[in-house]
């Protein structure tokens, strides 16, 4: 009964919030990275933007006007990850914060080792773990350069990580799923690649990767989605994990 209500609902908020075709093709044209999608999958996809849209508060900052494109971009790239996994993955939270450009904020952050740094940054982009996220704007509209960079999949991959607890590297895995060949997989791609850039060695990988397991994640989930080939063949166990949990494989659809 709960399930025929939701369905209930949710289509009379798509129904009542259309995406005007012509905003809808302007943005998917922004998005290279969603080349390849079917058409059922981008109806999909443009479904679950309009339910994220009205679920979430997006909020403008330091003088910045938000308009409704600008609005479905966020959208798109935030709903891309969890496009077979559901809308309720990012339940629990309301707000998206857009600063102009780089934002200051202090934060602790925590080494391999275990050890607590507190420190003050520029930063494009936050996730908070009993909050929203925070976005950059001038970062986040740099989304049609594929290079392995993502903002907005980068921070609400944190989200997902933060859904069992603290961003560990480690969210909660589909039924079905082994979590030990996730920590096999992930623990050993990572004790590589902070190895590799302790040793001063150039990386085809973000290099902030290795600051922690959770930005290891979420750094190789921009790759993932940007450029999975780099991904599959770094870190095939890594790719082939990502596989599973987000239900897609990119480098089939991009692959031309």
């Amino acid at each position: 009964m709960f399930n025929c209500w939701r369905r209930w609902r949710d289509n009379r908020i798509v129904n009542n919030h259309p995406i005007d075709e012509r905003d809808w093709q302007q943005v998917l044209a922004r998005l290279p990275i969603l080349a390849g999608l079917s058409q059922a999958e981008l109806d999909k996809l443009r479904r679950m933007a309009i339910l994220f849209i009205q679920q979430k508060d997006f909020v403008g900052i330091g003088g910045l006007q938000l308009t409704g494109n600008m609005a479905l971009l966020i959208a798109l790239q935030a709903c891309l990850p969890i496009l077979n996994l559901g809308l309720h993955w990012y339940k629990g939270w309301k707000s998206i914060i857009i600063y102009p450009a780089a934002f200051k904020a202090r934060q602790t952050q925590f080494d391999q080792y275990g050890v607590a740094h507190e420190m003050e940054q520029h930063l494009a982009g936050q996730a908070w773990a009993r909050g929203g996220v925070v976005l950059a704007w001038d970062e986040t509209a740099q989304a049609g350069v594929v290079d392995g960079h993502n903002l907005v999949i980068h921070e609400f991959v944190h989200k997902l990580d933060m859904l069992n607890g603290s961003a560990d590297g480690f969210p909660p895995l589909r039924p079905g799923m082994s979590a030990a060949a996730w920590t096999e997989a992930f623990s050993g791609a990572y004790e590589d690649f902070s190895g590799q850039v302790h040793r001063g060695r150039n990386t085809a990988i973000d290099q902030y990767a290795a600051t922690n397991p959770a930005e290891f994640i979420a750094v190789t989930s921009e790759v993932f989605f940007e450029l999975p080939a780099l991904l599959a063949q770094t870190y095939p166990q890594v790719f082939a994990q990502y596989v599973e949990f987000y239900q897609q494989d990119p480098s089939q659809r991009l692959a031309s």
